[in-house]
């Protein structure tokens, strides 16, 4: 049977990823009160711009000022004491000195008959009264360290309370809500803004187990939106826990958004640059079917018979489609392959592929 064939050589071709995903802000944060009070600054709209530490509610001080007042006062008091035990310990110490000289002296006396026992009984019972003040003052010592401890903890909370009245931006973005009204309550949890960062935008999409070894940290990225836009990034992670429902891996894609055109939750169809594999060019009329069902293409042996391959399309293009499974060279059939079946002898007529 007279054929068309083409002589193929296999080629490495570069490939992609593609991911169906949609964008999403780089950085979202709820900022909310961490006490209980009224809000006296004007609320902020959404859609300003904050920058970072730039203050968005305010709230009613109320008693605090003066709980830390009474807090620092005490701090003062309680330091004020430990000059005054720092001298009674002196003190205490120093007669316990004295004491043990005197005992030690009844001793040597009453060993020599110039003393009694109920002398050096006394001494005695001095010096172990002198110990007893040493370890009183002390105590009086200990206790005013501790509550110059318990005083500087009581202002460390005042200050940090009065610290909690005013609430601030913890990065530059976007304010996606109002911020809390003048007059308004916040207590302990309550929101006072919610906070989006766009610059950079993060593309988000999610890869299947097969193709998850081909994607690589650091990798180049094209995204398309539905509103037409085309963007640029780099893959900045995947994640080695598949999720337990899909059983695909996140990907995240960062990329460049210095003008905000790109907002959160837009649709996106992504490509990933993924390394080239090894493929043939052939027509796609060269394409058929087995009596399976199967999609592939017929090649000729070299006995010159028809041999059917079935195959993988990798991509097309405007001189063809890429195609996998074949040997490294092959003699492809691309016209008469559905007049002829596996064993048929050939004669072929071999012309070039446009590249």
């Amino acid at each position: 049977v007279r054929v068309v064939a083409l002589k193929s050589v296999e080629q490495k071709i570069d490939t992609a990823v593609i991911l169906r995903g949609q964008t999403e802000a780089a950085r979202q944060v709820q900022v909310r009160a961490e006490t209980t009070a009224q809000v006296i600054t004007e609320p902020l709209r959404r859609g300003t711009s904050v920058k970072k530490n730039q203050i968005l509610c305010k709230l009613d001080p109320g008693t605090r000022q003066s709980i830390l007042a009474d807090a620092n006062a005490k701090l003062v008091e309680a330091k004020a004491r430990v000059p005054e035990n720092q001298a009674r310990l002196k003190e205490a110490e120093s007669r316990v000195e004295e004491a043990k000289i005197n005992f030690n002296a009844a001793q040597q006396l009453a060993i020599d008959g110039y003393a009694t026992e109920t002398r050096v009984a006394a001494t005695l019972a001095a010096v172990r009264s002198t110990e007893a003040g040493v370890l009183s003052a002390l105590a009086e010592f200990k206790a005013t360290r501790s509550r110059i401890q318990s005083a500087a903890a009581a202002v460390a909370a005042a200050e940090k309370e009065i610290e909690r009245l005013v609430l601030r931006a913890p990065f530059g973005g976007l304010l996606e809500s109002d911020t809390a009204e003048i007059g308004s309550l916040l207590q302990s949890g309550t929101i006072c803004a919610t906070i989006i960062q766009l610059n950079p935008i993060k593309l988000v999409g999610f890869v299947a187990e097969v193709d998850m070894p081909r994607i690589k940290i650091g990798a180049i990225a094209k995204a398309k939106l539905l509103s037409g836009h085309t963007v640029y990034g780099k893959v900045t992670f995947l994640s080695r826990s598949a999720d337990q429902l899909t059983r695909t891996f996140r990907v995240d894609v960062e990329s460049e958004n210095s003008d905000l055109s790109i907002s959160d939750g837009q649709t996106a169809d992504i490509m990933i640059s993924a390394e080239g594999k090894k493929a043939h060019l052939v027509p796609q009329s060269a394409l058929t079917l087995n009596d399976n069902g199967d999609l592939g293409i017929r090649i000729i042996t070299k006995q010159k018979k028809a041999l059917f391959k079935e195959i993988k399309i990798l991509s097309d293009s405007v001189n063809g489609v890429w195609l996998s499974g074949l040997p490294q060279r092959a003699d492809i059939i691309i016209v008469g392959q559905e007049y002829v079946k596996d064993g048929v002898m050939v004669d072929p007529k071999f012309k070039e592929l446009l590249k």
